[in-house]
């Protein structure tokens, strides 16, 4: 079974224009993705999807493969199919643009989930324990059956403790995900559902369309930037552990 990991990334991000190029620690931020994944030793191929002739050169500067991609795909898993024809591997992993720490240990665990012939799609989870982080929207929630496949994902606390107390657990989603190639291709010739839109999370649409999602127990709690002061903080974690 081979893999390849594959980094979405567009200029004109609503909350955080030119977030691919900004500056973190004196690299790129997709530079710190890329290195990333390249230095886990778990792909044959690493790429960035664009559609940003600036951030495509960047990453040839930086001696990355980049796959230059439509400028109208709805979403980065569009992106992502979009350059996985142009590699050869079984299993796609989405490593989203705006994780610079993504954890080798992570990735591998991922990974491991398709020893199971049924795993179509997989995906990350980090138990949820700060209660600010409980009410954040920002924050997304997933609640798991008892073989870890997702049963829903939400911006909302859930499970709801109906008569209070505190016997739930609560996992939050990391949103790295992988594919077998065709779950991919399929998934992207999908009609989004009446709960993505609601949500306005993708994943839902392969949960709407009956494609289950098996989640990955991970210490991994992310750090997703996705603005100007996400950034902040990276610099600051970054600074901390040198």
């Amino acid at each position: 079974m081979t893999a390849a990991a594959i980094i979405p990334a567009r200029y004109a991000s609503t909350r955080f224009p030119g977030k691919p190029l900004a500056d973190l620690a004196g690299k790129p931020l997709i530079q710190w993705v890329w290195e990333a994944a390249t230095g886990s030793g778990l792909f044959i191929e690493v790429a960035v999807a664009t559609d940003s002739p600036l951030i495509y050169e960047t990453v040839e500067a930086f001696g990355g493969r980049a796959i230059m991609t439509c400028s109208n795909n709805p979403s980065g898993t569009d992106r992502v199919a979009e350059a996985a024809a142009e590699l050869e591997a079984d299993i796609i992993v989405n490593v989203q643009g705006d994780e610079p720490l993504i954890e080798t240990s992570a990735l591998a665990a991922l990974l491991e989930a398709f020893s199971e012939p049924a795993t179509r799609i997989a995906s990350l989870m980090a138990p949820l324990e700060d209660p600010v982080q409980l009410t954040d929207p920002n924050v997304v929630k997933v609640v798991v059956d008892a073989r870890d496949n997702a049963l829903y994902f939400s911006r909302a606390a859930i499970p709801h403790l109906r008569d209070g107390g505190s016997h739930a657990r609560y996992w939050r989603h990391i949103g790295v995900y992988a594919y077998r190639r065709a779950a991919l291709l399929h998934f992207v010739s999908l009609p989004p559902g009446e709960l993505e839109q609601a949500e306005k999370l993708e994943q839902l649409r392969a949960l709407e369309h009956g494609i289950p999602i098996r989640m990955v127990l991970t210490d991994y709690q992310g750090l997703g930037v996705d603005t100007p002061a996400d950034l902040e903080r990276a610099q600051a974690l970054l600074r901390a552990l040198r």
